[in-house]
C-alpha cells in the first residue's frame, strides 16, 4: 500500500527590500546606490505538516551574515511560530544590492574615512517588513498535496574562475564575472554543474510554489551604482510573470568558484542573453515536472562550530584596517574578517540544514561555497535528486576544499574559516544526506 498523503500547508510572503539611493552596495566594495536599475525583492513561504513549521526565505542581497543573520532568523521563526534553526534564509548574492554585517559595522565606526558597510535602520526596518509579510501571508495559506522534482540543462552561463593553471596547478589570472581577454575567454568551461533543478509545490494541480536552483555568481556587471537583481533575477521575474498563480524563488548554489565570464564581457547585450538563456532553462526544468502525491516531509538542522584560520593574525587585521596608506577595499576586507573572529569569539554557530519532500533533498548551506561541494552531494545520493541553495549566513565568506587552498587565486584569501570550514561543511552535508528522514 502506497504511503498516505501527507496534511501539509504553504502560505507565501514578499516583501520590496530595494535600497535608497546613497547606500552601500557589496558593504562598501563598490559605489553606493546611484540608481535603481529594477527592484529587489524577499520572498519566501512557511510549510506547516512537518512538526513545527519550516520557513524558506531568499534575498536579493549580496550577503546576510553573523549576528544580522541570527535576528532575521529569529524574527521571521517568532512570525510564523517556530524556532530560528528552521528557519533557512539565503541571499542570491547580486553585488550592486546591500552586504550586511554588524560585526564590521561595529569595527569601521572607529574609521570615518571608510565608507560603512550599511544602513542599520534600512536593514532593520527590512527585516520587520519581511516578518510582517510573513505573518499576513499564514491566513492565505493554501494545501500542499503534490510535489515534483524537475531539472534542464543550462546553456553558456556558468563558467569554472578558476582555470588558468600553471603545471602544479596553481591559479593564475583570474576568469570572473566579466571577462574581455580573449585568452581567458578561449580557455575550457572548466567544472560546473550545468543543471538547474527546480522543486515545486501543488494543490491540487496548480503550482504554489516553485524553487529554482543554480551554480554560479549571479552577476554581469556591478560597479556602476545601479541596484540590480541582475541576470538570475531578472530571469525569475520573467517566468514569474508568465506564471503568475505560482511564486517563484531563485537561489543560488555553490558558486564560489563559479561566474559567468566565458559569456560576459559585461555589456547590457551580453546582460539580455543571460537573462534569455537562464529563463530557457527555467522553462525547460518546468516542462518535465511531473507531480506525486506529497507522503513524506521532514527537516534536518545543523550547527557547526565556527572555525578560524591561523593567519592573518587579529593585530595584523587590525593594523592593516587602520593603515590609511592601504587600498580602501584591503581595509574593508580586514574589517569583515575581523568582525567573522568577533563572531566566532561568542561562540555563535554556523546554521544549515536540510529539507526532505518525498525523495528529494534540498540543501541549505552556509557561505559562499565552491562547486565541488555542491557536486560531492549530488554524487552521494545518485538515487534520489539534490538541489543545493548556498549563501546561507555568508560570515566566514568563502569556503573552498582544502587542497584550494594553497593554490592561488582570489577565493582564497576572503576564506575566513580556513581548512576546517570545509571539512565540517562536508561532514555535516553527509549527516544530513545519509539520514534523510531523521
Amino acid at each position: 500500500m502506497p504511503p498516505a498523503p501527507t496534511r501539509c500547508s504553504v502560505a507565501v510572503f514578499r516583501c520590496d527590500i530595494t535600497p535608497p539611493l546613497g547606500h552601500p552596495l557589496l558593504g562598501g566594495l563598490v559605489p553606493a546606490a546611484a540608481a535603481i536599475a529594477d527592484p529587489l525583492e524577499a520572498i519566501g513561504y512557511v510549510l506547516r505538516g512537518a512538526g513545527e513549521p519550516v520557513v524558506v526565505c531568499v534575498l536579493d542581497w549580496a550577503g546576510l551574515m553573523n549576528r544580522a543573520h541570527l535576528e532575521w532568523r529569529e524574527a521571521l521563526a517568532a512570525a510564523a511560530g517556530t524556532r530560528p534553526d528552521r528557519v533557512a534564509l539565503h541571499c542570491v548574492h547580486q553585488h550592486a544590492t546591500p552586504f550586511v554585517c554588524p560585526e564590521a559595522l561595529t569595527l569601521l565606526a572607529g574609521h570615518p574615512e571608510l565608507p560603512a558597510p550599511h544602513a542599520p535602520a534600512f536593514v532593520d526596518g527590512c527585516r520587520d517588513r519581511v516578518a510582517a509579510a510573513l505573518r499576513a501571508a499564514l491566513a492565505h495559506a493554501r494545501p500542499v498535496t503534490h510535489i515534483a522534482h524537475g531539472s534542464a540543462r543550462v546553456d553558456r552561463v556558468a563558467s569554472n574562475r578558476r582555470v588558468d593553471r600553471d603545471a602544479a596547478g596553481r591559479v593564475g589570472e583570474m576568469r570572473l564575472s566579466a571577462c574581455t581577454d580573449p585568452r581567458l575567454i578561449a580557455l575550457p568551461e572548466g567544472s560546473v554543474d550545468p543543471e538547474l533543478q527546480t522543486v515545486c509545490l501543488y494543490d491540487g494541480p496548480e503550482p504554489v510554489v516553485a524553487c529554482h536552483y543554480y551554480a554560479v555568481h549571479p552577476m554581469s556587471s556591478y560597479r556602476d551604482g545601479r541596484v540590480s537583481a541582475d541576470f538570475c533575477g531578472l530571469a525569475r521575474r520573467r517566468r514569474q510573470r508568465e506564471d503568475r498563480g505560482c511564486a517563484h524563488l531563485y537561489f543560488t548554489g555553490c558558486a564560489g568558484n563559479l561566474a559567468a565570464g566565458k559569456y560576459n564581457d559585461g555589456s547590457p547585450a551580453a546582460r539580455e542573453a543571460l537573462v534569455g538563456r537562464m529563463h530557457a532553462a527555467l522553462v525547460a526544468a518546468a516542462a518535465r515536472l511531473r507531480p506525486a502525491p506529497l507522503t513524506r516531509i521532514a527537516w534536518q538542522a545543523e550547527a557547526l562550530a565556527p572555525p578560524v584560520r591561523a593567519s592573518p593574525t587579529d593585530a595584523a587585521l587590525t593594523a592593516r584596517l587602520a593603515d590609511q596608506t592601504r587600498p580602501v577595499a584591503e581595509r574593508l576586507l580586514a574589517a569583515f574578517e575581523l568582525g567573522w573572529r568577533a563572531r566566532a569569539a561568542t561562540g555563535l554557530p554556523v546554521p544549515l540544514g536540510a529539507l526532505h519532500l518525498n525523495d528529494v533533498t534540498v540543501l541549505h548551506l552556509p557561505g559562499e561555497v565552491f562547486l565541488e561541494f555542491q557536486l560531492a552531494a549530488r554524487a552521494r545520493t545518485p538515487d534520489r535528486p539534490v538541489a543545493v541553495a548556498a549563501y546561507g549566513d555568508d560570515g566566514w565568506w568563502y569556503v573552498p576544499p582544502a587542497e584550494e587552498l594553497d593554490r592561488g587565486g582570489y577565493e582564497p584569501g576572503v576564506a575566513f574559516g580556513g581548512p576546517e570550514a570545509g571539512v565540517r561543511l562536508s561532514a555535516a552535508c553527509n549527516r544530513l544526506l545519509d539520514h534523510p528522514h531523521a
